[in-house]
């Protein structure tokens, strides 16, 4: 793949990962609240694993782009 397009698949997936961050952080910080005031939070926890794993995801694309890019 050209070095390009390869940039813009970095600045795709850097932009996938950021946005991930936040809506992990996000989440956490909604179950907290919702623990403090006696919720329920088993589901809440699920769908943040869920989040957790696919953060792993977006981190795993864009290290694996940056090392095409090392090598190119």
């Amino acid at each position: 793949m050209e070095r390009s397009r390869q940039l813009q698949h970095l600045e795709q997936a850097e932009r996938h990962v950021l946005r991930g961050e936040q809506n992990v952080s996000d989440r956490e910080q909604r179950i907290e609240d919702l623990e403090n005031h006696g919720y329920d939070v088993t589901l809440a926890r699920e769908l943040l694993e869920t989040f957790l794993r696919t953060q792993a995801q977006f981190v795993t694309h864009r290290d694996l782009i940056l090392r095409e890019l090392d090598h190119a």
